[in-house]
């Protein structure tokens, strides 16, 4: 914060005097509500960024050399985040996995039953975990791209800790019982209300520092940032649209009525997967794994063409999670021919990715955080596959509702999210912080072994736990009655359940290791300063500029 200038350390005292006064009128309305439980978090959070605002008033004005650099403050805070995200929603998830395999670990209270810690954990990883590393990437990413420091100082801070707020709010609401019921969109009115301000903020932010650009080429990374800022604003809006029953309460009701608001959940729930996990996540591959392998992409114009297919044909996929339903047979027609359509980009994407690192395959085998990269890219075209196949009407009526749907996710989660981001983070943090390498390659070794093997056990056991609920659910006698019943099926799904569990602790041991090495990276004495320019504006080009020839 000795960074920011005293107009504006003025405006967050006074956007902070703000919200700590909203807390507390929250906090008065709502006695008797959850409401009012989140108003003092508010006012909380609100008075303790307002101590760390005012305790760093009292320096002098910052140096104005600090425009010639690159504006880092708020990436390094935002690597602290994802990875304190990171490990609270891999322990959460595999609380749940536990849960599932041992009932009594929800301890017999309502706070900790499935119910409450399944939406926890699914927010705490998409959005703590997930969103945190996109909006730090995209900081980086931007200003390296486009030659140019952040638009200013202030919006930086606001988006970042506004974000990390909402994810409070709504996580801490699931423990509460407060929910929508949506899936992924399970956060109340208000949650809701402040990510709108946010949101919009982060893109006019982006825009801004795209327009101060010094480079004149846009490059692809930036064009999936965007449209994963600009796609998830719209989809938030629309289907969070909601009228809460006072403004005392948490509780809302959504305008969209029956067969209408399932189709719109499922247009905002599949997008939320397309340009939440799928374009912000394209936009850090597009950038951090030519850099790492210090070669071009193996083809822009394929990037561009994926890019556009991706953000059409993803618009029109959300209808296949509700085959068999109420919904118009067309509109469920609909939604299979686009998710089938969506495997050209998809793959596109995948195996640019992959031919990128053609000549640089003796990399791949010494460097463990290119490997991240590499298998992010492997589950990505995996996992779009798998989608595209599961989306077909007649493989559909086998896989949903089971554990196979499961395995798709994590496929997509642990393997592409998760992978891309470590990757990423490995290939950031000593850039920013300075330094010449992670602190124990040994370590990052170690991380991506327990993480590969971890998303194997996981995503094998619910693949074959999923196919069997689905041939015994569909068993029938020469009665023609059901074969087995639902607690027969349970029976048979316990050994998957504890394999999966366990898969997931080896995954949340290894997000522990990659914390502990960021740590010491960071801790570690950074040698002399170099001229290599990484830190000014208009420095080299980065590696993964379009090359002449394309």
């Amino acid at each position: 914060m000795g960074q920011l200038t005293s107009g504006e350390r003025a405006l967050g005292a006074a956007i902070l005097i703000g919200l700590a006064i909203l807390g507390i009128a929250m906090a008065a309305v709502g006695q008797n509500d959850p409401l009012g439980i989140h108003g003092g978090m508010i006012f909380l959070v609100s008075v303790g960024l307002l101590f760390l605002l005012i305790s760093s008033s009292f320096g002098p004005e910052p140096d104005p050399a600090r425009f010639s650099k690159y504006y880092d403050d708020p990436i390094k805070v935002g690597v602290a985040l994802t990875l304190i995200w990171a490990i609270f929603g891999m322990f959460i998830g595999v609380w749940a996995a536990a849960q599932l395999a041992w009932p009594s670990l929800n301890f017999d209270t309502a706070w900790a039953s499935f119910g409450r810690i399944r939406p926890a954990h699914t927010s705490g990883v998409i959005f703590g975990f997930g969103g945190n590393a996109l909006i730090t990437t995209s900081y980086h990413v931007v200003q390296r791209t486009s030659r140019a420091r952040l638009a200013d100082q202030f919006s930086p801070w606001f988006v970042l800790l506004g974000f990390n707020l909402f994810c409070l709010i709504a996580i801490s609401g699931y423990f509460l019982g407060v929910t929508q019921s949506k899936e992924y969109a399970e956060a109340e009115w208000y949650a809701d209300f402040w990510l709108v301000i946010v949101w919009v903020t982060y893109f006019i932010l982006y825009v801004r520092t795209l327009a101060r650009r010094k480079e004149p080429h846009i490059y692809v990374a930036n064009w999936y940032y965007l449209a994963f800022i600009l796609v998830v604003a719209i989809l938030h809006i629309v289907n969070n649209l909601a009228v809460p029953i006072s403004f005392t309460h948490a509780k809302s009701y959504t305008v969209w009525a029956g067969v209408q608001d399932s189709m719109v959940q499922w247009w905002y729930g599949h997008n939320a997967v397309a340009f939440f996990l799928t374009a912000g996540f394209l936009g850090m591959l597009y950038y951090y794994l030519p850099k790492r392998a210090q070669r071009p992409i193996f083809s822009y114009r394929l990037s561009i063409l994926s890019f556009w297919g991706i953000t059409f044909f993803y618009m029109w996929a959300g209808s296949h999670h509700l085959h068999y339903t109420a919904l118009p047979h067309w509109v469920q027609n609909l939604g299979m021919t686009f998710s089938v359509m969506l495997l050209v980009p998809s793959w596109a994407s995948a195996g640019n990715a992959l031919l990128t690192l053609n000549g640089a395959w003796d990399k791949v085998r010494d460097d463990a955080t290119l490997r991240f990269m590499m298998m992010a890219a492997f589950f990505y075209g995996l996992s779009t596959f798998e989608g595209s196949f599961m989306a077909i009407r007649p493989v559909n009526s086998l896989s949903h509702y089971t554990d196979w749907t499961v395995g798709h996710v994590h496929a997509g989660a642990l393997g592409w999210v998760a992978m891309i981001t470590f990757g990423a983070l490995y290939t950031l943090v000593p850039s920013i912080w300075k330094r010449e390498r992670m602190y124990s390659a040994g370590l990052v070794e170690v991380h991506f072994w327990l993480a590969l093997v971890g998303t194997l056990i996981y995503v094998f056991a619910m693949w074959n736990s999923g196919i069997i609920q689905g041939l015994m659910w569909r068993t029938y006698t020469q009665d023609d009655t059901l074969a087995y019943s639902f607690v027969d099926t349970l029976v048979a799904m316990y050994p998957y359940y504890i394999a999966r569990a366990f898969g997931g602790l080896l995954f949340l041991i290894g997000a522990i290791v990659a914390s502990y090495n960021v740590w010491m990276t960071v801790r570690t004495p950074a040698p002399a300063p170099s001229s290599a320019g990484e830190d000014l504006p208009l420095g080299d080009r980065p590696v993964a500029t379009p090359s002449p020839a394309e």
